[in-house]
C-alpha cells in the first residue's frame, strides 16, 4: 500500500468517526431535551415547596406544594409509567406558568383510553378488568367518583404480583392500597359520608388479626375470584366478604386462586407442582402439608393410641 492510499483510508475514517459522533450527538440531545421536559414540571411538583414570581410586586413568593399535586420522582421513575413525558398525559398547556384554571377540570385518562385494544398489552385483560371494574362495590356507590387512579396512582403505581417478588411485598404493597383510603378518614370523607372508619374493630371476629393483616391481603376475602384475571376487581360489600376459616385453610386453598396465583402457574409450568409455591413462601395450616409435621404427627398419634392400650390392659388385669 502506497503512502497516498494510506493518507485517504485516514481521511474517511475520520470521517466516518465524526459523522457518528454527530448523530450520537443529536441523539443524545434529543433524549435530553425530552428528559427537560419533565425536569421542567418535577422542579415543583416533585418538591414540597415550589417558588414563583409576583411580577405585580417584585417579589418572589414561595408556597407550600398541594398533596395530592406532589409527585414521588424516585416512586414516578420506577412506576409502570415512568418512562412517559409528563405531557404524553397532560395538556402542553400545562408547559406554561402559572397555569390556567380550567386545565385542572379535565377530565383523566382512565387504563382503556391508552390500554383498550391494543395487541400489545392484550395479556394483560384490561377490558375484563374493566367489566369487572363496573361490577363493584367501589364503583356502583360512587360512579362519578370512583375511578381506576382511585387505587392505582399513574404517578407510582407499579405492578406487583407478576414481577416475581416475594409474596410479603406484594402483600404490603397491595394492602396500601386499600389502607390508604380505609385508614385515612380524610381520603375516605372523599367517597362516602361516613364520619368514621376502625378497620380493626370491624374485623375484630378474625383470630390472629394481627397475622392475618400482615400475610394477607384484603381482596383475598373482599373480592370475587375471576379464571381469567391475575387480580380481581369486583370488589364486593361487606356483607357478601369470606368470613369461613376453611376457604382458605384448605387443600384447595381460595390463596392459589388469588394471592399465590402467578407464582402457582409459574411452578405448575415448572415441575406440575403448586403446592410447594406455598411452602416455599410461608405455611398456610390446612392448605399444604410439611412431611416432618406430618411424621411427627404420626409418632405423637400412636404414642397416645399405645398409651390408651397400655392403660386398658392394666385396668383389665387389675379387675381380675
Amino acid at each position: 500500500m502506497n503512502l497516498s492510499n494510506f493518507k485517504y483510508i485516514i481521511l474517511i475514517v475520520s470521517f466516518l468517526c465524526t459523522v457518528s459522533l454527530g448523530f450520537g450527538q443529536e441523539t443524545n440531545e434529543e433524549n435530553q431535551s425530552g428528559s427537560n421536559k419533565n425536569q421542567k414540571c418535577l422542579k415543583c411538583h416533585g418538591n414540597h415547596t415550589f417558588k414563583y414570581m409576583n411580577e405585580d410586586f417584585g417579589l418572589e413568593i414561595k408556597e407550600a406544594m398541594c398533596n395530592n399535586r406532589f409527585i414521588d420522582t424516585i416512586a414516578f421513575a420506577q412506576s409502570n409509567h415512568g418512562m412517559f413525558k409528563c405531557t404524553d398525559c397532560h395538556s402542553p398547556e400545562y408547559e406554561s406558568f402559572p397555569h390556567a384554571g380550567n386545565l385542572r377540570m379535565g377530565l383523566m385518562y382512565a387504563c382503556n383510553d391508552c390500554h383498550g385494544g391494543d395487541p400489545e398489552y392484550a395479556k394483560f385483560h384490561f377490558d375484563e378488568i374493566e367489566e369487572a371494574f363496573y361490577e363493584s362495590m367501589h364503583y356502583n356507590r360512587a360512579p362519578d367518583a370512583f375511578n381506576c387512579w382511585s387505587c392505582h396512582n399513574p404517578h407510582s403505581y407499579k405492578t406487583q404480583a407478576s414481577k416475581g417478588g416475594k409474596i410479603s411485598e406484594t402483600v404490603t404493597y397491595d394492602n396500601n392500597i386499600c389502607l390508604k383510603c380505609h385508614a385515612d378518614i380524610s381520603q375516605f370523607e372523599l367517597l362516602t359520608e361516613r364520619e368514621n372508619i376502625n378497620i380493626l374493630k370491624t374485623h375484630s371476629w378474625l383470630p390472629n388479626q394481627e397475622l392475618h393483616f400482615k400475610n394477607v391481603r384484603c381482596i383475598e376475602c373482599h373480592t370475587q375470584l375471576n379464571d381469567s384475571l391475575l387480580i380481581s376487581h369486583v370488589v364486593m360489600p361487606k356483607e357478601n366478604a369470606i368470613r369461613e376459616c376453611t376457604k382458605c385453610h384448605s387443600e384447595n386453598s381460595r390463596l392459589m386462586a388469588s394471592l399465590y396465583k402467578y407464582k402457582s402457574m409459574e411452578s405448575r409450568k415448572s415441575n406440575g407442582f403448586i403446592n410447594a409455591v406455598i411452602i416455599n413462601e410461608s405455611y398456610v395450616i390446612g392448605a399444604n402439608r410439611n412431611k416432618y409435621l406430618n411424621i411427627l404427627s404420626v409418632i405423637i398419634f400412636g404414642l397416645v393410641l399405645s398409651g390408651i392400650f397400655i392403660h386398658t390392659l392394666f385396668r383389665i388385669f387389675k379387675r381380675k
